[in-house]
């Protein structure tokens, strides 16, 4: 399966203005996975929310036509398909005459679900949605509901993942609550580059401790890793040091070249958050 090192990020690239699913580039979830534990029969479900802001296409005639592309992958998927890769895939389209808007609906479909499956004898589906121009004023934007860590006056010395920070009141009562901070920042696994994110958490079981929390969420500062795991690693890290019942961890990423990542990962069935972006994204 391809590396991070390998793909498109951080180099220049020549620019495909023609369809070409061939620019898609899968990384395996496995590696950075076993790094943090997780065996083969992922702990949590969920899917990484994917927004693409810059979808332009051909009509028949010739006029360019734009969307915005709203994508579900599954994280079950054994890839997840970087980023950049999705950006060069988006722009080969540029310049590509289609019948109708389904056309291109059926394109993204099932090249995206190829690529995240890619590499095994398992098929599954990356769900799509397109958002056309007469829809766009209806495109709300709302902040993560939740108790604000960030009130919190405190001081931060660890800018690496310090799980360590984590505690939970194991001998009180269980609470239910939800937790928000707009402090999560990571950078990129391959070219350093910083993302920005909000993050939320929701949780039942030993309430655990908002300073310690904050402290570890700002811990990742200086960390170098893909979105998708970031939060997983948040998850287990939780799952493991606070011991809740039931967890859900959910972040918003900015936008980079035209694309917002948000993952979001759950220890119980439940619907899927809406696909509302948050005033930085």
């Amino acid at each position: 399966m391809s590396s991070p090192e390998n793909s498109a990020l951080g180099r220049a690239v020549p620019y495909a203005d023609q369809y070409d699913p061939s620019l898609l580039y899968p990384i395996s979830r496995a590696p950075k996975r076993a790094e943090i534990g997780v065996p083969h029969q992922v702990p949590f479900m969920g899917a990484d929310l994917w927004t693409a802001y810059e979808v332009s296409w051909l009509n028949a005639r010739g006029k360019p036509q734009v969307a915005l592309a709203q994508i579900t992958v599954p994280c079950e998927s054994p890839n997840i398909v970087e980023s950049k890769s999705i950006k060069l895939y988006l722009n080969s389209f540029n310049n590509t005459r289609l019948d109708d808007v389904s056309q291109l609906l059926g394109h993204l479909r099932a090249d995206l679900s190829e690529a995240s499956w890619r590499g095994t004898d398992q098929n599954g589906s990356v769900g799509v949605r397109l958002i056309a121009p007469e829809q766009f004023d209806q495109q709300a934007v709302h902040e993560l509901d939740g108790v604000n860590l960030d009130r919190l006056d405190l001081e931060c010395s660890q800018y690496t993942p310090a799980p360590e920070l984590l505690t939970a009141a194991f001998d009180e009562q269980p609470v239910t609550e939800t937790l928000a901070s707009n402090l999560l920042k990571s950078n990129c696994l391959v070219t350093g580059q910083p993302d920005w994110a909000s993050l939320q958490i929701s949780y039942s079981g030993p309430q655990i401790d908002q300073a310690g929390l904050l402290r570890y969420i700002v811990s990742f500062r200086n960390h170098n890793e893909f979105h998708e795991q970031c939060v997983e690693r948040i998850y287990m890290d939780l799952w493991r040091h606070c011991r809740p019942t039931k967890l859900t961890v959910y972040a918003r990423y900015t936008r980079r070249g035209g694309l917002d990542i948000s993952p979001w990962r759950t220890s119980h069935p439940q619907a899927l958050p809406p696909n509302i972006r948050t005033a930085r994204q």
